[in-house]
């Protein structure tokens, strides 16, 4: 006869239903985040630091390739340009940047309701961004087609973890390169009411994503509103190119914020210490983020910071070490000082599925960019193999993961309930709090409850399949797919995307690489 104890009333199914009812009571559009961010360098430090980043600007100078009106820009605000390098005196590109970009903006979603703070103490999560490929537990490591990017984005909104639905969440390989974000962006509008974030790879397509949101938004909204917050990256080192160029000028034109992000290997493409790298790092953001204010000033940007480590040995790019987190938090202060919102990277990890090597680098990821006040954190969900592949476990890992930060980043509870005086007094030492009119009271919200983890005894776990973490996330993500259900939109706002899109398509080459 068995010791195992009896199965408590409604079971594993029956339990994760209540969690959910439980956490879908306390959404919220984007955290506040109650504690102060964790500083690792003194202000001489941070001082150091901005003073080898105006070396580096004016002694070196920053690259702006094949993008002629940039060097005019650039030279009409003071710069001195030879060829397509650009020098700037000590001071200028801050003088440029405080003098309007906004410390915080509200980045509207298509549902009013699901809009986001970018920037002050609030923290938004956004899922992974740009992978080739797309895993999972039933048909392992595949090219990413439309299909996936359309589960990514119905994913995204049922998740009550992502603020944002993303932007190249995978990259949809079955359609053309010059059509796909076409697809992308309607996928963004239509599948999700949430927030998102547009097409950067080249001028034109920037110009498609503002274009399709002026049709699901209106003009004028968009016109006085930030409705996407796409992602340009520098061709580090020390290097702007046409492509995030021009898809920077056609997003601040029309007042809608850019991400200024540095994607930097340090040992490749930075020195491979961590003050060399905040410095570089710095150096060409500011570059980047004074040429979007001198385009429009007030167009609302994000200083963005992404730096890996390197293994030495092979050439290849490591996650979860200490280097990238001491660069992350000293970047965090230093677009603090600069007064203006800080991007940082996520649930980053390495490994090729979602195993311990995953959790343990996306936990040593994720907690630096929390602690250090990270307002944007993309590539929050879903991130293996270095970024080259988005999985549909390790999504719903991640984001369980993100929903408990949001517990964690409001702080201590210092409230009369909070303090807890009364029920101390009421059980007197040797006794039990379980009977309490404040347990009672708080039972429901007491503790943050992970949707993934299995708490139960061993006997009862064995019983339930013996599954590990990923095998449950399978299922999770399995329900919540079947599950999914539209968001409305209006019919004619989606006729209208769709004609645009054709007549777009039309004229569009047919090309996949």
């Amino acid at each position: 006869m068995s010791d195992a104890p009896r199965r408590r009333s409604g079971g594993r199914a029956a339990r994760q239903a209540a969690r959910a009812e439980t956490a879908a009571a306390d959404v919220h559009p984007f955290l506040i985040r109650a504690m102060s961010p964790f500083e690792v360098m003194s202000e001489e430090g941070l001082v150091t630091i901005e003073e080898n980043a105006d070396t580096i600007l004016e002694e070196l100078g920053i690259d702006f390739r094949d993008y002629p009106s940039s060097l005019e820009l650039l030279s009409s605000a003071g710069a001195e340009v030879d060829g397509e390098r650009v020098r700037f005196p000590r001071g200028m590109c801050r003088e440029i940047i405080t003098a309007s970009a906004p410390a915080v903006y509200t980045h509207h979603g298509r549902n009013p309701a699901r809009s986001v703070q970018v920037g002050g103490n609030a923290t938004v999560f956004a899922p992974a961004y740009g992978s080739p490929f797309v895993h999972d537990l039933d048909k392992g490591r595949r090219y990413a087609t439309i299909d996936d990017f359309h589960n990514f984005v119905k994913l995204a909104y049922q998740s009550p973890h992502m603020h944002l639905s993303g932007g190249t969440v995978c990259e949809p390989v079955d359609i053309p390169v010059h059509k796909r974000h076409l697809d992308m962006v309607y996928a963004h509008l239509r599948y999700s009411d949430k927030p998102f974030m547009g097409s950067v790879t080249a001028t034109e397509r920037a110009q498609d994503s503002v274009d399709l949101a002026r049709i699901a938004f209106g003009d004028d909204f968009v016109e006085g509103n930030t409705v996407m917050t796409s992602l340009i990256n520098a061709s580090s080192p020390m290097a702007w190119d046409a492509s995030m160029l021009g898809a920077a000028e056609v997003y601040a034109r029309n007042m809608q914020a850019t991400m200024i992000s540095p994607f930097i290997l340090a040992g490749a493409m930075a020195p491979v210490t961590v003050a060399g790298v905040a410095a570089q790092t710095l150096a060409e953001a500011l570059a980047g983020m004074a040429f979007v204010q001198l385009v429009r000033p007030g167009a609302p940007m994000v200083f963005g910071s992404f730096a890996s480590s390197m293994s030495m040995q092979t050439g290849a790019p490591t996650f979860g070490t200490p280097e990238p987190a001491l660069v992350l938090y000293t970047v965090a202060a230093l677009a603090r000082r600069l007064g203006v919102p800080f991007r940082s990277g996520g649930n980053l990890c390495a490994s090729k599925v979602p195993d311990a090597q995953a959790a343990a680098e996306s936990m040593a990821t994720l907690i630096p960019a929390m602690m250090g006040g990270v307002n944007f954190m993309l590539h929050a969900a879903g991130w293996l193999e270095g970024g080259l592949a988005t999985g549909y476990e390790k999504f719903v890992i991640d984001a369980d993961q993100c929903g408990l930060m949001a517990k964690f980043v409001g702080g201590v509870d210092l409230s009369e309930n909070g303090q807890a005086m009364d029920a101390i007094r009421d059980v007197g030492p040797g006794q039990h709090f379980l009977g309490t009119a404040h347990t009672y009271a708080n039972f429901e919200t007491a503790f943050a409850r992970s949707e993934v983890a299995n708490n139960d005894s061993f006997e009862q776990w064995e019983e339930d399949g013996s599954l590990d973490a990923a095998q449950r996330a399978n299922g999770i993500w399995k329900q919540m797919l079947a599950d999914y259900e539209a968001p409305a939109i209006d019919e004619a706002v989606d006729e209208a995307l769709l004609e645009f899109i054709a007549r777009r398509k039309d004229v569009l080459p047919d090309s996949f690489v």
